[in-house]
């Protein structure tokens, strides 16, 4: 019977964690559609008045010859290149450019840069078939090496009768570290180089380093500004070491969070603390019998 309550009791979890996650994301599309549909309505609006104002202001062009053309800068962005102003800034393939090859075994995979080529998409694929399960072992190892750092540092600073404080004081000394110089620190100096916001930069860093990737800011794309030949290389390295900080806050997250609902939805039950033999005071004691073998 105690085994029958401990297996319904992981199937209320698991149910419960489900019904969870679906929630959530509903919750998510929701608040999405809340925020973003209008816009995306005023956007589309807005872009098909400019559209006949453009055709009104140019008599030569038809509908037909506008959208021909809106298709040939479509496929043009598809391919990698900025149709906006004269791009002076070297090609996206250059061997110094390793952006590209450090989004597809981080599994970043933003912009709008592909390969093009059928040589280059079977490349990818062999290439990311051995170099994601590469970058995964490198990031755990850098995330074992920051993890022995932090344990280093609570042995040398530990004191009897304070490791509470001492192993708090570590994880906020790693949060707070590691906050300014990947989430912190890289926006100003996005905003600087891009000419963002400090919020576009923010949001930047976050959707880089957690793997999402949207693609709707990249890094040394703009053809009206000049960039130094190693700036996209340099953000990959620190791509690179923020995605193995980011993970492990990530992982303690995700351990707090499941030690809290499990906290939370389990209550303690004596009975199956003490065991199956554990007797009621007022139940008698049953006979032993003896069955031979």
């Amino acid at each position: 019977m105690p085994l029958l309550t401990i297996h319904n009791r992981q199937i209320s979890w698991t149910l419960l964690l489900v019904l969870g996650y679906l929630f959530y994301l509903l919750l998510g599309a929701m608040v999405f559609q809340l925020l973003e549909k209008q816009a995306e309505t005023h956007f589309w609006d807005q872009f098909q008045r400019k559209k006949l104002k453009f055709l009104q202001n140019y008599t030569c062009l038809d509908r037909q010859a506008l959208e021909q053309f809106v298709q040939v800068l479509m496929e043009a962005w598809e391919k990698g290149i900025n149709p906006e102003g004269k791009s002076v800034n070297p090609s996206n393939w250059d061997f110094s450019n390793s952006f590209f090859a450090g989004t597809v075994v981080t599994t970043i995979g933003c912009g709008n840069l592909a390969p093009s080529t059928v040589a280059g998409q079977i490349f990818c694929v062999v290439y990311a078939l051995f170099g994601v399960p590469l970058n995964l072992a490198f990031l755990n190892q850098l995330g074992k090496g920051l993890n022995a750092h932090l344990i280093t540092l609570e042995r040398w600073v530990q004191k009897p009768g304070r490791a509470e404080v001492v192993q708090t004081l570590t994880v906020a000394i790693f949060l707070t570290t590691g906050t300014l110089l990947f989430l912190v620190f890289p926006p100003l100096v996005f905003s600087y180089v891009e000419g963002w916001s400090y919020g576009e930069g923010f949001y930047f860093t976050f959707i880089t380093l957690s793997t999402i990737g949207f693609g709707d800011y990249v890094v040394g794309t703009d053809p009206n500004k000049h960039y130094i030949s190693v700036y996209r290389s340099l953000t990959v390295i620190w791509i690179v070491f923020g995605l193995a900080w980011l993970a492990l806050v990530f992982n303690v997250g995700a351990d707090l969070m499941e030690k809290f609902l499990q906290l939370k939805w389990h209550k303690p039950d004596l009975s199956l603390a003490e065991g199956p033999t554990t007797k009621l005071e007022d139940e008698p004691e049953q006979p032993r019998i003896h069955i031979p073998s």
